[in-house]
């Protein structure tokens, strides 16, 4: 008899359809969130590439700020937003030049780890379908065999004929469990690897933003006169 994967999985057993059937949901499922996660990386690589470029060009803070505001999905526009809120809370507060750095500081890293936050989110779905697609399959795997031995106990015949629907249920739920998992796995590796790189572009700017506040700060601090020096 000619070998038909449709054909074995309509004389499949109910428990050996419903495994299937969550195989098939969580396949879809992680696929189409590889999808949108492969394009959300990709634009918020290019965005924060292409935003820290402008910022660095700007003549002065408020210009690099500004340059930003064009584009509130990038994952720049959040982390600088939060630095010139306390930018400006610690200068209306009078706090001293060292004072504000350090609050800037903690404000664009809490920026940061915000929006890589939001960027991994999701990626738990990947992960738990590669690590628990392949033990549903198994599970799937062990129900045929069962039905297979239930199969020859109850004809009592031990006949290929006999055993193999069960066997059939078994292996096909195995590949299956593989096939759901492997790509949820590969694509979990990747993900993980291009939000390092997003990771080290959003400190790199947040670096660059502290940057232009210090050289801010410095361009309006008074200069003390002693004599004829400067200092």
């Amino acid at each position: 008899m000619e070998f038909s994967f449709f054909s074995i999985i309509a004389q499949a057993s109910l428990v050996a359809k419903a495994v299937l059937t969550l195989l098939l949901v969580m396949s879809v499922a992680s696929w189409g969130m590889m999808i949108q996660k492969y394009i959300a990386l990709n634009a918020a690589n290019r965005k924060a590439l292409s935003g820290t470029e402008r910022f660095e060009k700007a003549s002065n803070l408020r210009e690099a700020v500004q340059s930003l505001g064009s584009d509130p999905a990038s994952p720049l526009y959040y982390i600088a937003h939060q630095g010139v809120l306390e930018f400006n809370r610690s200068k209306e507060l009078g706090n001293s030049s060292e004072v504000v750095v350090d609050n800037v500081r903690r404000s664009l890293r809490q920026g940061v780890a915000s929006e890589l936050s939001r960027l991994q989110r999701s990626l738990s779905l990947l992960a738990t379908t590669a690590n628990t697609a392949p033990f549903i399959g198994l599970f799937g795997t062990v129900w045929g065999i069962m039905s297979s031995f239930h199969s020859i106990g109850m004809l009592k015949s031990a006949s290929l004929a006999t055993v193999a629907p069960g066997i059939s249920e078994a292996l096909i739920a195995t590949a299956v469990g593989l096939a759901v998992a492997v790509p949820a796995t590969v694509g979990f590796n990747v993900f993980m690897g291009k939000l390092s790189q997003v990771d080290t572009l959003l400190v790199n700017f947040a670096g660059v933003f502290l940057n232009r506040v210090q050289r801010e700060l410095n361009a309006h601090r008074p200069v003390q006169r002693t004599g004829n020096t400067e200092l």
